[in-house]
């Protein structure tokens, strides 16, 4: 009898040992996402919580990276290995950089000519991001993208099908007369058009924020600007793609009224990035060299003196300590860079 009283209050005493682990799991699961809600939401204006980002980050590489592939094909598969990159890791603005301040001709070499590899990055990084319902409205037949088409998608969340439902959607204007009192008509990939709120210049691309579609004989929305889904809704809505003539030109010319906050440079000569610690941020811009790293990038910009390019970023680290290999490729160092970054972008964005 003693022994199974004994039983009976181990069992008892079992079960509530496990309530009490489990009630802790359940404590500590909703600390972490207060936490993590805490970094992602911002108190709007009106008092109202909004789940939108309220940071960019920017990424910056050489298109002479392309010169390190030895045919069309393997020139259009290694452009299409850095936009998977830009896509997994949300970068929000691409920056195609010419490292030798001198852009190569494209109409002045014969059948077998070689494109200045700047632009035919930065174009087939366009194509990649833009929607495939739009690709032949913004894309011409081009000798560059002859082989983009069997690159892999993207998968981003403006990469919708048409029954898709999503609140916001890439669209076109189609080139038609307005009614009046109506606005312009938008091709956005779904089965009927939606009319806007405004009369547009017919052939822009534009960014339309979806009314509601049910039982109606054309849908509605209104236009909104390309980064509303990111600063409204959190949405990750692809990245845009400039041109920079020159290494220098990457942080004079940005599109941020007051330029980027915080610049990391990438380098085996750097700090580890293990110790790193970021302030808070708005843009924060990541730079990475070519083939022979970012000194030949500074070497080659006139307009920047000195050699040392730890002296021209806020943080010069390095992400890989240790490597096996003497050297790690650009599309390489982006998944690594960005693989270490992640956490401590995620400590110390505004």
């Amino acid at each position: 009898m003693a022994d199974e009283v004994e039983g009976k209050h181990k069992k008892k005493m079992k079960k509530k040992a496990k309530h009490k682990l489990e009630k802790r799991k359940r404590d500590s699961s909703s600390e972490q996402e207060n936490t993590l809600e805490s970094k992602i939401l911002k108190t709007d204006a009106d008092g109202t919580r909004s789940t939108g980002l309220h940071f960019t980050v920017s990424l910056a590489l050489p298109g002479s990276i392309l010169d390190n592939a030895q045919s069309p094909e393997l020139r259009t598969y290694l452009a299409g290995q850095i936009a998977r990159a830009l896509a997994v890791f949300s970068i929000d603005e691409v920056v195609v950089f010419d490292e030798s301040g001198k852009a190569r001709s494209e109409s002045n070499n014969g059948p077998n000519r070689k494109s200045d590899p700047n632009i035919l990055l930065a174009r087939i990084l366009q194509y990649l991001e833009c929607p495939q319902y739009l690709r032949k409205d913004f894309f011409p037949k081009h000798s560059d993208l002859q082989f983009a088409g069997l690159l892999n998608p993207l998968d981003t969340p403006h990469h919708m099908k048409v029954d898709d439902d999503m609140p916001y959607r890439e669209g076109v204007v189609l080139e038609r007369p307005a009614r009046k009192g109506y606005g312009s008509s938008v091709n956005v990939g779904m089965r009927k058009e939606v009319r806007i709120d405004r009369t547009i210049k017919p052939g822009l691309r534009v960014t339309v924020k979806m009314d509601n579609t049910s039982g109606t004989k054309f849908y509605t929305g209104t236009v909104v600007s390309p980064p509303a889904p990111r600063t409204e809704q959190g949405l990750y809505w692809g990245y845009s793609v400039r041109l920079a003539p020159s290494f220098g030109a990457v942080f004079t010319q940005s599109p941020y009224k007051d330029g980027y906050d915080v610049t990391i440079g990438t380098s085996e000569r750097g700090t580890i990035v293990d110790d790193l610690v970021l302030p808070n941020f708005r843009h924060l811009l990541v730079v990475f060299g070519g083939l022979k790293g970012l000194e030949t990038s500074l070497e080659s910009d006139e307009t920047l003196s000195g050699n040392d390019p730890s002296l021209v970023f806020d943080h010069y680290v390095n992400t890989c300590p240790g490597q096996g290999s003497g050297t790690i490729r650009t599309e390489e160092a982006i998944l690594v860079t960005m693989s270490a970054l992640r956490p401590i972008i995620a400590k110390s964005k505004k």
